[in-house]
């Protein structure tokens, strides 16, 4: 009995002859490609996902009773079974993976077994009773051992730590206790640590230990010189850098529950404290590590979440009551992280996804042989399969496999979506226990009565000289001879791990035994049979080659060893052993290749042996070593260290001993393309290949250039939306030579209803396929079974051609893959079939050469196609050109594909259209190719009325919005289903078609009613004037204003010559030349006017000149004559009529565009007229700007600056040349000076280049911020020492900014006289307002040298000025001194000021009463106050008027006045000199 897993799965029965029952295909997802090595089973095995569960039943002893307890070990392939026999009492035993029974693992008790718990690592099996007993059992040894006596009642608890070095061991009275085991799993005496609850424990979990340094990765670096990770080992100087910092290595503290909710925290140390207390007895303690989250469930599903603090405490984080049977034992898993799976005995199982707060159900599906109300007991998952198995209760095994599909956003889909049920597998009973264990991923299921365990085993299959075999079931093979056509069945006495054929023998062998067939007499005889441990096995002829530690045995089918082919400890074993023609090809477990030549009596090495691992980086193992027909050639596929497939297949060239790859992850090789002429090609192949993984390989037996190698997705949501879901698993063939190198023949979706790749053979694929789908495969094939083959693409046609048509097409493939068109066109000359063209045409859509396309058209005759070929030249891209090569051909899907991968949507759209798609067509027009939208709705609906289907042709002329002419043309045959149509949709311009059609038919009441429908009132008013009802038309015109029908019936009423009602209506139709014609024609002068003036300026001519003709109204004339444009003519009529106020009207109109001796002519009048402001404006604009000027300043007009600027002439106009136009500019700038307009005025001389004028008219603005900016953009010296004048002017003493500006204007004005002159003021400002003669002294002496740089007309002058600053400089220097000397030599001090006043000269450069205050301050302070009151009253006499408080200060006054007793003096002001 076996179940296939993935595309195919069957049920068998355990009686022969079972029959078959296949499975559907279920949608695949997002996985690494599974590639199995050849040594796991055979090496010729068959890819695809042939894989099936083989269960065994256990060998159990006869005295056993019903299985009650199984654990698996978590690594070995040991399970652990507890039986319960009402007669004999309990009893445990241990089974390996087939169910054989382990011999010295049997225990009996006479009381019955309560739990089973693994050692996590070591094979040591804990066992509780319901005495309190807890057993030790090692395995294989047998050894036993118990505990000493620390529970006295039933044991409910066992539980390993994660590492294995503590278990926790509870009872039923509540008595825990934690052991110590050492490093092989043996327990150290008594218990560390004891506790007593009192209440029966339920469950145990051990919180996972906090993450530490990664102590490897840290080593690493450290070695390679990281500074931190040195600090860190501290391997460096104390004090730098933190010390490593190791995580626990295992969990040791754990949670433990009772019956009445309690749960406990057991620390490391062993100390105990309640954490919380749940609302009913616990029946499971999960711990969620990655969120650090205990999750507590009680009996009644009452779910609790609490978040885990550092010493064990919690907090609730949420509660909820889980949906389900309460009073039933629930089963619970964890799947994948935070993600809960519960069984209750219900028909469906629910999941519950912690972290997302999200929940579902899986329920069954009768269509997959699953019985109605079937209800699911327990549940395991096994997360390296991606499988969720649960136990039903009729005796059958349902698997979910989690896969990981994508919504067309691109997202993956989560929850229910991402799990798909599986057929399930049936077993014997009600399935009570179900779990997943040991490295190799084995299910046990216990079935009340026995346990099975199942297996998971990739079906073995084989090809070779036209022959293949399938494995079916374990002991069960196909076998398919094509040279025959025969058919035939063989079953062995074995567990078939591997099967090898050839012409005319079978061998098969299961690692332990070989057996050999062959035909004989119609049925398959035993020709040998021998015990061979080797894992893997190749045939030649008569020989066998099996492998033994560093060599390989040939041997006879008999299996006697008649020569060695031996390998050296570097080499390594052989591992992996493949026959091609005469050649094998050698893989060890040491990365080396080696071919042997077998062509001669003895086996010869064909070249020496090749260490990949030194080409091939990262390697991990060889999974699949392949050689070609000659032997040059050696294909690899490997796996990286890390254990994941490698994307590239490696070809190792014997004779150039050179190692190529081709990288299916880039779709590439590593040149980089295959046809460097054709890019557009390239790039499609590379898009094409890339994301893949291969998963087998396989060289032609015959054809040393041909390999073939089946690619999967590695992510199927990286394949175009274009792509459909077989493109998971692509077929790419290559052409390989040593001068060309790589060459890519062939790629294309692996055929639906097969199982995957099992040979090539030229002209023929050969496929394993599901059970029954060969004989329908659509190439022919005879194999009736199990094995199907397709035609290669370059052989379509040609299944039966022979040999020399064979090697012909061979060679044309390969040099039209090269671009080698000679020598292809060489190797099919003497070919004539029309066949043979056509599918080499065929072949040119899948290389997209079109030029030898060209050739196989002509060569079949296919005009239409060749044409079609020519005109598609016009298209841009190489794939829209060879779909409609495809198309031509009639390779349909070929060329819907090529016009999806080049996204020519349009092209698509029209090829489905044409080939009667219509469904597509649509589809793609409203997703991709909305331009042509309404186009596809039309065609369609055109489609649709051909055959009738008028209710959806109504559908689409509606949505490609041509129904209001399509639908009345279709249905007019059917008036009465029309009228309903129009009525329903409510449309105006189907009212108004069927209005007219009741016209045309003469029914004029429903033509009336219907374009009312519409409000076409045109309509309605022609209508009603055909009935005469003109009144009626007049209302309608009226009220609607529709100008189309009130031109109709205003001629119908000139008709009938009532000329006013027609007048009206013309003019309601804005249609004035026919009423003014009207008015004309009849005398209507008053009307005519009106109308006229509404009318367009023709209009108005013809009248005006209609009023000048008949001499009345001629200010009518003239105002038609100006209103259109017309204005010399208004003038003339208005000045030869005198009418003024008219004249006054035009004039207002007139610009520079009207005729200047018409402006003038108006000016003229309106000076007569003492208009002058008007007569200016047209003077202006007739350019008589001279005049215009002349004008204003004979008028006093003001000119502003409106009107100056329409007086300024543009530089480089022709009106007047440059040097008139700045005359005219500085006469405007004069009269702007004259008005007092100097801001205009200095605009007019800047524009007419005079700069000093300008700087005049700015200066008497006053203007400071206008006269600094022109200052600066002027740059000319004249004007800088005017704007440095006019700032003196200015209050320059409370502004720097005014001070800076002076001294910069006379410095880059060269004016350094009147800067001295500035200077000296300043100096003089110092003294007067601040009595600061330091700065007084720095002015003065930048005074002296500006002045002697100055360049002035008179030498003498300058002398004299510079003698006098002298003397200014030394008396200012000279009370400087006496000042800074005072503090040092006071005497000194004093004497120099009694001689600067001895001095004539000293005011203003010093002055007195500073020279005396200086003197009296001196005595008041040295108490000689006699000598302070001479002085003082000397300087009353030389300075009467003096204000004395103002030099001396007022301390020493007060004094002076108390020390001599005399009043203060008088006051007095102060002197302007001193």
């Amino acid at each position: 009995r076996l179940c296939c897993r993935g595309n195919t799965t069957r049920r068998f029965s355990r009686p022969s002859g079972a029959a078959l029952h296949p499975g559907p295909r279920g949608p695949r997802g997002h996985r690494a490609p599974r590639r199995r090595t050849e040594a796991t089973a055979q090496a010729h095995s068959s890819p695809g996902d042939m894989a099936v569960y083989f269960d065994h039943r256990i060998e159990a002893p006869d005295s056993n009773g019903a299985p009650c307890q199984i654990a698996w070990h978590s690594s070995q392939p040991v399970l652990g079974v507890a039986s319960l026999s009402p007669a004999a009492g309990g009893s445990v035993d241990l089974y390996l993976q087939q169910g054989e029974h382990v011999g010295n693992s049997h225990i009996e008790r006479p009381f019955q077994p309560t739990v089973l718990r693994w050692h996590p690592a070591k094979p040591v099996l804990a066992v509780g009773w319901e005495t309190g007993e807890v057993l030790l059992h090692t395995h294989p040894t047998g050894e036993q051992t118990t505990l000493s006596s620390a529970h006295s009642a039933c044991i409910t608890l066992l539980e390993w730590s994660s590492n294995g070095s503590r278990l926790v061991t509870g009872d039923q009275l509540g008595v825990l206790a934690v052991w110590r085991a050492d490093a092989r799993g043996r327990l150290q005496g008594a218990p560390l640590v004891k506790h007593d609850y009192g209440k029966p424990l339920t469950c145990c979990v051990f919180r996972p230990a906090p993450p530490g340094e990664d102590v490897a990765q840290l080593a690493r670096a450290a070695v390679s010189g990281d500074e931190s990770a040195l600090d860190m080992f501290g391997w460096r100087k104390a004090g730098k850098g933190t010390s490593l910092k190791l995580g626990p290595q295992e969990g040791l503290s754990c949670f433990v529950s009772t019956d009445d909710g309690g749960v406990h925290c057991l620390d490391e140390k062993g100390k105990s404290s309640q954490v919380l207390s749940a609302d009913g007895p616990v029946q499971k303690l999960l711990y969620l590590e990655r969120r650090d989250m205990l999750v507590v469930i009680t009996e009644t599903l009452l779910l609790s979440q609490y978040s885990v603090g550092p010493e064990g405490g919690t907090q609730e984080l949420m509660k909820v009551k889980l949906s389900g049977k309460s009073g039933h034992g629930a089963d619970m898993d964890w799947a994948g992280q935070g993600l809960l799976i519960t069984a209750t005995g219900e028909v469906v199982i629910r999941l519950w996804d912690l972290e997302r707060d999200d929940n579902y159900v899986l329920s069954l599906d009768v269509n997959l042989g699953f019985e109605s109300g079937e209800t699911l007991n327990c549940v395991s998952y096994c997360a390296a399969k991606g499988i969720l198995a649960a136990g039903t209760g009729r005796g059958r095994i349902a698997m979910w496999r989690k896969v990981h599909l994508t919504n067309q956003s691109g997202q993956k889909t989560d929850g229910k979506g991402q799990w798909h049920l599986q057929t399930p597998t049936e077993v014997e009973g009600n399935v009570t226990q179900l779990q997943w264990g040991s490295g190799l991923n084995l299910l046990a299921a216990n079935g009340v009565s026995t346990v099975l365990i199942l297996s998971e085993h990739v079906m073995s299959a084989h090809f070779s000289q036209q022959v293949a075999a399938v494995q079916l079931t374990p002991n069960q093979l196909s076998l398919s001879y094509f040279s025959t056509g025969a058919q035939h069945s063989l079953r062995t006495d074995m567990h078939v791990k591997g099967i090898c054929v050839a012409k005319d023998t079978v061998t098969v062998w299961n690692g332990k035994q070989v057996s050999v067939f062959e035909p004989a007499g119609g049925a398959l005889c035993s020709a040998g049979s021998f015990p061979c441990e080797s894992l893997v096995l190749a045939m030649h002829e008569e020989n066998i080659y099996t492998v033994e530690p560093n060599r390989v045995q040939v041997r006879t089918l008999q299996g006697t060893v008649k020569q060695l082919l031996a390998f050296s400890e570097v080499e390594g074993t052989p591992a992996l052993l493949n026959v091609c023609r005469t050649f094998l090809a050698v893989g060890t477990d040491t990365m080396h290749v080696k071919v042997f030549d077998l062509s001669r009596r003895e086996a010869k090495p064909h070249c020496t042996a090749k260490n990949l691992a030194e080409l091939i980086p990262g390697l991990g193992a060889l999974s699949s070593v392949k050689c070609n027909a000659n032997g040059s050639q050696v294909s690899v596929l490997v796996t990286r260290a890390d254990g994941s497939p490698d994307c590239r297949v490696y070809f190792y060239d014997v004779e150039m001993d050179i190692l190529t790859y081709f990288d299916f992850s880039t779709g590439r090789p590593p040149t980089g393309s295959f046809q460097a002429e054709e890019p557009e090609r390239a790039h499609s192949d590379s898009s094409e290949l890339c994301g893949r993984c291969p998963v087998t390989q396989f060289w032609d037996e015959s054809e040393p250039r041909l390999f073939v190698c089946e690619t999967e997705a590695m992510d199927p949501a990286m394949l175009s939306p274009a792509r459909v879901e077989q493109d998971e698993v692509l077929v790419v063939s290559f052409f390989t030579t040593q001068e060309h190198g790589l060459l890519l023949q062939d790629s294309y979706p692996r055929p639906a209803g097969v199982q995957g790749l099992l040979a090539l053979d030229v002209p023929f694929y050969y496929f394993t396929c599901k059970p029954g789908e060969s004989e329908g495969a659509p190439a022919p094939s005879s194999a009736p079974q199990m094995v199907s083959r397709r035609a290669m693409r370059d052989f379509v046609g040609l299944e039966d051609c022979d040999k020399p048509t064979r090697d012909a097409m061979l060679n044309f493939s390969f040099y039209l893959t090269i671009g080698d068109m000679d020598e292809a066109f060489k190797s099919i000359k003497l070919i004539k079939s029309e066949a043979v063209w056509e599918n080499m045409a065929r072949m040119c859509v899948k290389t997209r050469r079109l030029d030898v396309a060209r050739v196989c058209l002509g060569n079949m005759g296919h005009a239409r196609g060749a044409r079609a070929l020519r005109e598609a030249e016009a298209e841009p891209e190489l794939d829209a050109r060879v779909a409609v090569l495809a198309t031509q051909l009639g390779m349909l899907e070929d060329a819907e594909r090529l016009y999806r991968s080049c996204r020519r949507f349009d092209l698509l759209n029209k090829f489905y259209q044409a080939s009667g798609q219509w469904q597509h067509a649509v589809e793609t027009a409203e997703t991709h190719d909305r331009v042509h939208l309404r186009a596809t709705y039309y065609s369609y609906a055109k489609h649709l009325e051909a055959i009738r289907e008028h209710g959806l042709a109504l559908e689409h002329y509606e949505k490609s919005d041509t129904y209001r002419f399509e639908v009345p043309r279709m249905l007019l045959e059917d008036p009465r289903a029309l009228e309903d149509y129009v009525k329903k949709m409510n449309d105006k311009s189907l009212y108004k078609w069927w209005a007219q059609y009741m016209e045309s038919q003469s029914d004029m009441a429903t033509a009336l009613q219907y374009y009312g429908y519409a409000q076409d009132y045109l309509s309605l008013v022609r209508v009603h004037c055909y009935l005469g009802n003109v009144q009626k038309a007049a209302e309608i015109a009226n009220e609607t204003g529709n100008r189309a029908a009130s031109y109709h019936l205003a001629r119908q009423y000139e008709s009938q010559e009532e000329i006013k009602q027609s007048v009206h209506f013309y003019t309601r139709a804005q249609a004035y030349n026919n009423a003014i014609r009207l008015c004309k024609e009849n005398g209507l002068d008053d009307q005519l006017m009106n109308l006229a003036l509404l009318s367009n300026p023709e209009d108005m001519m013809e009248a005006a000149c209609y009023y000048e003709e008949k001499g009345a109204h001629m200010d009518r004339a003239v105002m038609l004559y100006h209103k259109a444009g017309h204005f010399s003519k208004a003038l003339e009529l208005a000045f030869s009529t005198q009418q003024f106020a008219a004249l006054q009207l035009i004039a207002e109109d007139l610009d520079e565009t009207s005729d200047p001796a018409l402006l003038a002519r108006c000016s003229d009048f309106f000076i007569t007229h003492a208009q002058y402001q008007k007569a200016v404006e047209l003077l202006v604009a007739a350019k008589k700007y001279h005049e215009a000027l002349q004008l204003c300043l004979d008028q006093s007009l003001t000119i502003t600056e409106e009107l100056a600027e329409s007086m300024t002439v543009c530089r480089g106009s022709r009106e007047l040349p440059e040097d008139a136009r700045r005359e005219l500019l500085e006469r405007i700038a004069d009269c702007c000076m004259r008005q007092g307009n100097y801001h205009l005025a200095t605009k007019k001389y800047t524009q007419a280049g005079n700069k000093i004028k300008a700087m005049r008219a700015l200066l008497k603005s006053g203007d400071t911020e206008k006269i600094v900016f022109f200052a600066g953009v002027s740059r000319q010296k004249e004007i800088y020492i005017m704007a440095a004048n006019y700032l003196q002017s200015l209050d320059w003493r409370q502004d720097p900014d005014i001070m800076k500006n002076i001294i910069s204007y006379y410095t880059k004005g060269r004016a350094l006289d009147l800067l001295a002159g500035f200077y000296e003021a300043c100096a003089q400002v110092e003294i007067d307002e601040y009595q600061n003669y330091e700065k007084a002294l720095g002015a003065l002496t930048e005074a002296y040298k500006c002045l002697a740089k100055a360049k002035v007309r008179s030498t003498e002058e300058q002398e004299v000025r510079l003698a006098e600053l002298q003397h200014k400089l030394t008396l200012v220097k000279k009370f400087v001194q006496a000042r800074r000397l005072y503090k040092e030599d006071p005497g000194e001090a004093v004497r120099l000021c009694e001689t600067l006043l001895e001095d004539p000269d000293l005011d203003p450069a010093v002055r007195i009463g500073d020279a005396y205050g200086f003197l009296v301050e001196h005595h008041c302070q040295q108490g000689s106050f006699q000598v302070a009151h001479r002085k003082l009253e000397e300087m009353q006499k030389r300075l009467p008027s003096v204000n004395v408080s103002y030099y001396i200060s007022q301390r020493s006054l007060e004094a002076l006045s108390h020390a001599v007793g005399l009043p203060l003096g008088r006051p007095g002001r102060r002197d302007s000199g001193g």
